[in-house]
């Protein structure tokens, strides 16, 4: 009896041993494309040539160069200068693969995960990367870091430093397990001895440093930040990087102005752009020389992504707008089809989803899984979540949106307010107004018409534009009206929904549910999401509560296209596949030297 028993424990040992062996990749579900033998991703060209400078633009300033914290308003890019334990593969929809960690070890229940920490691994200044580098970032974005790091990594219950190259996380008992893993090995690694004599939470110019591709070689606060690739780079060969990254410098100039930026792209002061304005596409290239000669490029490239949440917010925790008639209301206002005729050329699709473009939107009736989901919050919930698919108010395009307007002034008369003289007020007397908040004057053409409509039905509105360190601070203290706001969805949702809808969120400063969603409904739907184990329960999750939140009229949505608008200088050359999931300019495009000496366009480095 005693050798079975001894016999039964070692086999049981055996089977933990080989369930937890040393993995080369980590995912949701446990799918990977690529084997621990993997050469280079498909979409990379491993032997692209390096050099030249790829230059870029943002909008508007910065004045942080912490990637993890709040304050501030932080430069972009800033991940090509820190590396995670793991990096994502963007042909794969939750994937990562060794990268300053050269394997995982995850438990059969995902309660722990050890990173053992490659033993090239060094920062910029020669020093080794350790497992107390790791400590100290979880930790310090923790206690210090921004609300949304917070609040995703709340339910990891530990991390230490099993010895000076492994470092282990142990997590609580909870739903979240399957995604803590991913979540922690995507993490930038900050170094510790960096902060010892400097603050963690305050904003910084001078940069940190870091461990990846580029460092950064010269910042002028706010206008523009150059990244310079580091030479003999310790992580060049690895598997995730090789064919990556070939740009010798990244230059990003900063403009305060839309207009004013695309001026100066045809002067040739930046070398690519990312349309997002439908007027810009369709009327901004044809007459400008450099496009006409044929030396700048147009391109639309497939969006295989989901298009994420693009709308006007709707603060729910302002009292005026804490009735979904109202927020229904404001909705049959917007007349989507005469604005996408006229203000976007019919370039658009409208929003109908927070999950839009993607297998996870809902759309006609619920499922028999998804009724299961929803029947506990029957009474609670709009009925039409059972009833009808969710479209929002539609018109003819005409521009009389006077039927819609009439539906959307006996709501508001339903909800308690009336009209005297003309304007809509409450019980009290006190007039209905509304302010769109802005951080750049382009987006007033798009509200401007919208705004008419409102004042039909008596909404006294207001349009406020403010710079972007005050937009910041009063998005994130939720010190608005209307704001338009976007964010991008994964491809796997999980923890991050509950910094996006959550009732603990909405009390969060810094997080993203800024309509201030508060719904036992919503909560327990995310769980779920969060829960799936495959990704049939995914779906059926995502789209309950795409119901619950389309019908609660918390947004008005906004419009997508289902494709990527660039246009560039034509002096690249780039990989014969692209990435599913991303563009891949940055990381997997090179610069041919022939086109770029015809080009000879100015150089600011």
């Amino acid at each position: 009896m005693r050798r079975r028993a001894l016999a039964g424990l070692l086999l049981l040992l055996a089977t933990d041993i080989a369930q937890a062996e040393p993995r080369h990749g980590l995912s949701a579900f446990g799918d990977l494309k690529y084997p621990a033998s993997f050469r280079h991703f498909d979409y990379v060209n491993p032997d692209a040539p390096k050099g030249g400078e790829l230059r870029g633009w943002q909008l508007d300033s910065f004045d942080n160069l912490n990637p993890l914290i709040l304050k501030g308003v932080s430069a972009q890019n800033l991940g090509l200068s820190f590396q995670s334990l793991m990096v994502r593969a963007m042909d794969e929809p939750d994937a990562v693969y060794a990268d300053l960690a050269r394997s995982a070890d995850l438990a059969p229940d995902r309660s722990s995960v050890t990173f053992q920490i490659d033993e090239r691994a060094r920062w910029h200044d020669g020093s080794p990367v350790m497992a107390e580098d790791v400590v100290f970032t979880v930790e310090a974005t923790k206690k210090d870091g921004h609300p949304l790091y917070q609040l995703i990594l709340r339910d990891v219950e530990s991390v230490t430093a099993d010895n000076r190259r492994s470092v282990t996380f142990r997590f609580a008992e909870t739903e979240s397990r399957r995604d803590l893993p991913l979540i922690v090995a995507t993490l930038p690694i900050l170094p510790k001895a960096w902060f010892k004599s400097r603050e963690f939470a305050a904003p910084t110019i001078e940069p940190i440093t870091g461990s990846g591709p580029y460092r950064i070689s010269r910042v002028d606060a706010g206008r523009s930040i150059v990244f310079q690739r580091v030479e003999n780079w310790w992580a060049k060969d690895l598997p995730v990087h090789r064919g990556r990254y070939n740009f010798a410098h990244i230059r990003e100039d900063y403009y305060r102005d839309r207009d004013i930026a695309a001026e100066a792209f045809f002067a040739g002061e930046y070398d690519y752009r990312e349309e997002v304005i439908a007027r810009v596409w369709a009327t901004g290239y044809q007459g400008k020389p450099p496009f006409d000669q044929g030396r700048i490029k147009r391109e639309v490239l497939k969006d295989e992504t989901p298009s994420g949440v693009q709308a006007w917010f709707l603060n729910s925790r302002k009292p005026h707008l804490s009735d979904p008639r109202v927020r229904q209301a404001l909705n049959l206002a917007y007349d989507y089809e005469w604005a996408n005729k006229t203000l976007f050329y019919s370039l658009y699709k409208r929003t109908r989803s927070m999950f839009e473009n993607s297998d996870l939107a809902a759309s006609g009736l619920p499922s028999e899984a998804e009724l299961k989901l929803l029947e506990p919050y029957r009474a609670q919930v709009p009925p039409q979540v059972f009833t009808e698919e969710f479209q929002p108010p539609r018109t003819d395009g005409s521009g009389n949106n006077r039927a819609n307007l009439k539906q959307a002034q006996e709501l508001l008369l339903q909800a308690g307010w009336r009209i005297e003289n003309g304007k809509l007020v409450d019980a009290q007397g006190k007039p209905f107004t509304l302010e769109f908040m802005l951080f750049e004057p382009s987006f007033q053409r798009i509200i401007n018409p919208f705004a008419r409509n409102l004042e039909r039905i008596g909404i006294t509105v207001s349009i406020r534009v403010v710079d972007v360190s005050a937009f910041e601070n009063r998005m994130r203290s939720f010190d608005f009206d209307v704001m338009s706001r976007r964010f991008a969805q994964p491809l796997t949702p999980g923890i991050e929904q509950r910094n996006y809808w959550s009732s603990r969120a909405a009390d969060t400063v810094g997080s993203f549910n800024f309509s201030g969603v508060r719904d036992p409904a919503v909560d327990d739907l995310v769980e779920h999401i969060v829960s799936a184990r495959n990704r049939d329960e995914l779906r059926t999750a995502t789209r309950a509560l795409d119901r619950v939140l389309m019908w609660g009229w918390y947004v008005i949505p906004h419009w997508y296209s289902g494709t990527v608008k660039l246009g560039y200088w034509d002096r690249f050359e780039r990989p014969a596949v692209k990435p599913a999931y991303d563009v891949g300019l940055i990381d997997t495009w090179w610069i041919d030297p022939k086109k770029d000496r015809a080009l000879n366009l100015p150089r600011q480095r």
